[in-house]
C-alpha cells in the first residue's frame, strides 16, 4: 500500500512557519515514514510543472504558508487545490492574513511609490516600477502582478482546515498532523487548536484581580514586569483574553504579553474588535477625556489589535474607494 502525498508551499510570508517544520527534529523522520513528501520547494528540489503532472487529489493534504499577495501565489494556491484531496491554511499568514496583511492599511499605489521611489537606500532615478510583461526590451521577463490587498488563504480558496500561530508550536503541529491522519479527523473547516481563550491555560491567570481598573496602557520596556502578576493587570497590552488557547502561553512565559498569532475562538468574528472590547472594559474612568486619554496610550492600535488578523476582519483594511 502506497504512502499517502503531503505538499509543502510558502506564500507571502517569512519562512517561519517551513522553519517550524524543520522543528519537528526527529518527528521528521515519523513524518516521511508515514507519508511521501512530494512537492516542498524551500528543502527540496521540487518544480511547479511536477505538481502541475499529478492527477487532481492525488495529494493527501497540502500545508500551505502566508497570505496571499501575488498572482504567483493566487495560482499556486489554486493548483494545489486541485491537487490535494485536503488544503491546510498553515500558520497565521494563511489563517487570517498574519502581518503581511497590514500593509492593507496602504493601497497599492502607495505601497510600490514607498518602495520604488521613496525608500532612502533605493535609487531610481527612471522611476521604473515593476511590470508584469517585463520593462520594455531590456529583459522580456513575465513577472507576478502585484495584487490590490493582501488576502488569507481561504479568501482565494476553500479551505479544509487551519492550524493556526507565528509560527504554530511544534506539539500544535503534531497534534494536528495526528488528528488529520487519524481514522475520525476534525469536521472540515475546524482549526486544529483548543477552542477556548489563552487565558484559561495562562499560569497568572489566578493572579488577575476581580476587576482591572486601568488609568493607562504601557510598553513591556516601560515598567519592570512582575513575572507572577497577570500582565493586563500591570497595564500591558495582552490579547489573552481574545486569542485562541494552544501556544502553551509561550509568550507570557517569557514575560512577555500574548501578541494574538494563534486568532480568535469560533465564538469571536472580529479578534480585534474583541481584544478592544476587553480593554475598554479596564479602563478607570467615566470621563470622556481621560478616557480618551487612556486609549490613546494604547500603541499603534491597528498593528496592536491586528496584528495577525486585519485582512481576515471586518474591517479588511483601507477602502480602495
Amino acid at each position: 500500500m502506497s504512502k499517502p502525498k503531503i505538499a509543502f508551499y510558502w506564500c507571502a510570508a517569512c519562512g517561519g512557519c517551513e522553519e517550524a517544520v524543520v522543528d519537528l527534529a526527529e518527528g521528521i523522520l515519523d513524518l516521511v515514514q508515514k507519508a511521501e513528501i512530494v512537492f516542498w520547494p524551500v528543502a527540496l528540489d521540487f518544480k511547479r510543472h511536477d505538481i502541475e503532472a499529478m492527477p487532481d487529489e492525488s495529494i493527501a493534504a497540502a500545508f500551505v504558508n502566508g497570505a496571499v499577495r501575488t498572482s504567483e501565489q493566487e495560482e499556486m494556491a489554486t493548483l494545489l487545490r486541485h491537487k490535494s484531496k485536503l488544503l491546510i491554511a498553515f500558520g497565521s499568514c494563511a489563517h487570517l492574513g498574519g502581518i503581511p496583511g497590514l500593509a492593507n492599511l496602504f493601497d497599492r499605489e502607495a505601497i510600490l511609490r514607498k518602495v520604488y521611489f521613496e525608500n532612502p537606500t533605493t535609487q531610481n532615478s527612471e522611476r521604473v516600477l515593476p511590470a508584469a510583461n517585463g520593462n520594455g526590451d531590456r529583459t522580456g521577463l513575465s513577472l507576478p502582478q502585484f495584487s490590490p490587498k493582501v488576502r488569507s488563504l481561504d479568501q482565494v480558496v476553500e479551505v479544509d482546515y487551519y492550524i493556526p500561530g507565528c509560527p504554530p508550536l511544534r506539539r500544535t503541529i503534531s497534534d494536528a498532523l495526528q488528528l488529520l491522519f487519524s481514522a475520525q479527523p476534525p469536521a472540515r473547516g475546524s482549526v486544529l487548536a483548543p477552542d477556548e481563550a489563552l487565558c484559561t491555560e495562562c499560569k497568572r491567570k489566578d493572579s488577575k484581580p476581580d476587576k482591572v481598573a486601568l488609568k493607562d496602557f504601557r510598553r513591556p520596556q516601560e515598567i519592570l514586569i512582575d513575572e507572577s502578576q497577570c500582565l493586563l493587570a500591570q497595564g500591558l497590552l495582552c490579547m489573552g483574553p481574545a486569542t485562541r488557547s494552544g501556544c502553551e502561553a509561550a509568550c507570557v512565559q517569557g514575560n512577555m504579553p500574548c501578541s494574538g498569532c494563534y486568532g480568535p475562538t469560533s465564538r469571536v468574528k472580529d479578534q480585534g474588535a474583541k481584544a478592544l472590547c476587553s480593554l475598554v472594559s479596564l479602563v478607570d474612568s467615566e470621563e470622556e477625556q481621560e478616557i480618551d486619554h487612556v486609549l490613546q496610550s494604547i500603541p499603534d492600535p491597528a498593528g496592536t489589535l491586528y496584528r495577525y488578523s486585519l485582512p481576515a476582519s471586518l474591517l479588511q483594511g483601507k477602502s480602495s474607494h
